[in-house]
């Protein structure tokens, strides 16, 4: 495995395009753990043993707005070069800031750099209370794209916003990169893995765990249709102590809202969730069928 550390000695690791078969590219702020470890194997897996796994670890000052937690974000990069190791990862990029922005950068401020603009989307769900926040991640993201030259990038799908604003950017920009949504790794009480998880005590974690009983309760309840699957969810959250909602919502995969009236049976749609437990903000999702549920057909014995 290869630690870079700049631009030049990322692709001297590489190689030339012609020499290192497909590059999987997975970007992460460090303080890796399972979650991180399994989008690894799932870059692995797609680009078989003779392609090439980079994983990038940098925390990106433009997705912080002022006062968020940019400055206590963990960076424990000999712990994340371990576990790229023992995942067998080629290349680690761990870039300076002003490797990265060599005009210089400062959390949430965009007017003195080129950005992406993510759309109308991001400026709904995430955005209500983070509006710079996909600006940035969006603009690495496009930075670590030319970098590295990647055929295809792994993201979990916790962050499911992101997913879906990173796709909809690979595609509308023709970046030809191939943007692969990896399933969330959930501890056993099914809290979604996450480095904001060690900001939690231990009692803030247990009550976390509410936020993923709230998913499973709109899920089970989707058959009714969604509303039923939203006062479920509702009704979890009302017995959830310490958990200070932010969002929850019901939207279609791609997350346009629902259309309007009786929604088709067999509709695949997306919850999403917000909240604060202490200081923490976090964020969870799960994939869900909506559908009016159908009464069993009376059978001539039941006459």
């Amino acid at each position: 495995m290869t630690l870079a550390h700049s631009r030049e000695e990322l692709v001297a690791s590489l190689g030339a395009p012609g020499e290192r078969g497909r590059v999987a590219l997975v970007p992460t702020m460090g303080a890796l753990h399972e979650g991180h470890a399994s989008l690894v194997r799932e870059a692995r897996r797609r680009v078989g043993p003779e392609g090439r796994v980079v994983v990038s670890v940098f925390v990106n000052p433009l997705q912080f707005a002022p006062g968020e937690d940019l400055d206590r974000y963990p960076r424990t990069l000999d712990a994340d070069l371990e576990v790229c190791a023992g995942e067998g990862v080629d290349v680690v990029f761990a870039p300076t800031a002003e490797e990265v922005y060599p005009g210089g950068v400062e959390a949430g401020r965009t007017d003195e750099q080129v950005t992406v603009d993510p759309g109308p989307l991001a400026a709904e769900l995430e955005g209500v209370t983070r509006p710079t926040h996909f600006r940035g991640v969006l603009t690495v993201v496009a930075k670590l794209f030319g970098l590295v030259r990647p055929d295809l990038a792994v993201f979990g799908q916790k962050d499911y916003q992101q997913l879906v604003l990173i796709t909809q950017m690979a595609t509308n920009l023709c970046l030809g990169v191939e943007v692969v949504g990896a399933e969330t790794v959930r501890e056993a009480d099914g809290l979604a893995l996450s480095s904001r998880n060690r900001y939690l005590d231990p009692e803030q974690r247990f009550r976390a765990a509410a936020l993923h009983r709230v998913l499973v309760a709109a899920r089970e309840a989707a058959h009714w249709g969604p509303d039923v699957a939203l006062e479920a969810a509702r009704a979890e959250l009302r017995q959830a102590h310490g958990v200070d909602l932010d969002y929850l919502e019901l939207r279609l995969p791609d997350l346009r809202p629902l259309p309007a009236g009786p929604v088709p049976e067999s509709t695949e749609a997306r919850i999403l969730v917000a909240a604060r437990v202490g200081t923490t903000r976090l964020i969870d999702n799960m994939p869900l069928t909506l559908g009016a549920r159908r009464e069993p057909r009376a059978t001539e014995g039941d006459l």
